[in-house]
């Protein structure tokens, strides 16, 4: 399949040089990029862009999609992380496949439209029969490049851990599993539309023995790894007197640092740790919104780049945002950088490439994430001609002013979105499913 991105705005390319390119076509052709210039000439069909700003396709680096099913609970909306997770675990634990399955179409859905291309998911409960293939499933569906991980907790409420026992699984069963689903799903190959990754859920949920046997499975599976980490101050305190090590000594122990390692929210990280993910590669998946809703805190990103971290940005589950909105997000991790440090400290320009090569390259992806010939076509047209860019002297700042739902998208080169409709699925058949499901939860 191929199409013709013509006379673009302005493209952002996110490229080594950071170009910025103006009245520019965009030929794709299978599933690649495969020109960029002007008046260039295509058999495929031809999308216009004169009132348009390109980007890559965004890139959410942490999900747990499972959770637009309990959005705005009323029991967890004013709790910190702990006691939301203990508001939501019961619930949590009546899901099946057919929730974990829906669940994932919704909330890919809902991030496609705000322009992302690219989905990391944190999968680490699997009650009544679910399995990571419910979400794999619905995945396929939606049309996302996705990165679904087998999550896990080992340890329960009457072991000294906060999830219930019904949640729990024994760690042999979840290693077995991890081995199951890389060996049936995992693509390495370059443009490969599912990567699989091994995540223990957290320090707090499983034990030092089955962090350190994950971390061996999965490099010797070639597989990434991913795990919460210093989310707020409990998660601090739990550390010290569990462990006798702050998070990044735990984690450099167990051998969960390294350039095949990303960590949610780090939000507590300290100079030393920072240095650490800096020199041992360790990506950061950052989650303002989350990090706020919970009042976690907000994570040190401006300390994080300079020291050469890799961030990119997570919009985090839905029960914590409580919305999937990619734009947003990035919004949302600029002002923030900004009030903590000024105003200079973080432009429109440089969290737009935290939210898509930043992200990319946290999950691996060198093949994604800039607009570049012989990459993945994973592109994002942002239409600037409406009410929400009105006025702006620089549309490119799409994060200042500009739309927060993107136009047309294309993913491995086929066109997901189309005039800010989805086009693979039946989107209010979806919704309605969604909410049934959630009127069974809620009686």
């Amino acid at each position: 399949m191929e199409f013709l991105i013509r006379n673009a705005q302005t493209v952002l390319t996110m490229d080594d040089d950071s170009r910025e390119l103006t009245s520019t076509d965009i030929r794709i052709a299978d599933g690649a990029i495969a020109e960029i210039g002007t008046g260039l000439k295509s058999q495929g069909e031809v999308i216009d862009a004169k009132a348009a700003v390109v980007t890559p396709g965004l890139v959410n680096t942490h999900h747990h999609l499972y959770q637009t099913l309990t959005r705005a609970v009323p029991g967890g909306q004013d709790a910190l992380l702990f006691g939301w997770l203990q508001t939501l675990y019961p619930i949590w634990s009546r899901f099946g496949p057919d929730e974990m399955r829906v669940s994932a179409m919704v909330g890919l859905a809902e991030l496609a439209l705000s322009g992302c291309t690219m989905s990391a998911d944190h999968l680490y409960l699997f009650p009544n029969g679910s399995r990571l293939e419910d979400t794999i499933d619905g995945a396929r569906e939606v049309g996302l490049r996705f990165h679904p991980t087998r999550g896990s907790m080992s340890i329960s409420e009457s072991d000294g851990g906060l999830p219930p026992d019904s949640l729990v699984e024994r760690e042999a069963d979840i290693l077995k599993d991890c081995i199951r689903v890389i060996d049936a799903f995992h693509d390495a190959s370059e443009g490969s539309m599912l990567r699989v990754g091994v995540a223990p859920c957290s320090p707090f949920s499983v034990s030092r023995d089955l962090m350190r046997e994950a971390a061996i499975l999965a490099r010797d599976k070639g597989v990434m790894l991913h795990t919460h980490l210093a989310e707020n101050d409990e998660d601090i305190a739990y550390s010290e007197a569990q462990f006798g090590c702050r998070p990044g000594q735990y984690a450099e122990e167990l051998g969960w640092v390294g350039d095949d390692v990303w960590h949610a929210h780090c939000v507590k990280l300290d100079g030393a740790e920072i240095d650490l993910f800096a020199h041992t590669r360790t990506g950061v998946a950052h989650c303002p919104c989350s990090n706020c809703r919970l009042g976690s805190g907000f994570a040190p990103v401006r300390q994080m780049r300079d020291a050469g971290v890799k961030v990119g940005l997570g919009v985090d589950g839905s029960a914590s945002n409580d919305q999937g909105n990619l734009i947003d997000e990035a919004r949302q991790a600029m002002l923030l950088q900004r009030v903590a440090f000024g105003a200079d400290k973080m432009s429109a320009r440089e969290v737009l490439r935290i939210a898509t090569r930043g992200g990319a390259e946290v999950l691996g992806r060198h093949d994604c994430g800039q607009i570049a010939v012989g990459k993945r076509a994973d592109i994002a047209i942002w239409d600037v001609s409406g009410l929400d860019s009105a006025g702006s002297w620089d549309p490119a700042a799409l994060v200042l002013a500009g739309p927060r739902q993107v136009r047309d998208l294309f993913v491995e080169g086929r066109q997901i979105v189309r005039a800010g409709q989805i086009t693979t699925i039946d989107l209010p058949r979806v919704i309605e499913d969604q909410n049934l499901l959630a009127a069974r939860l809620r009686a």
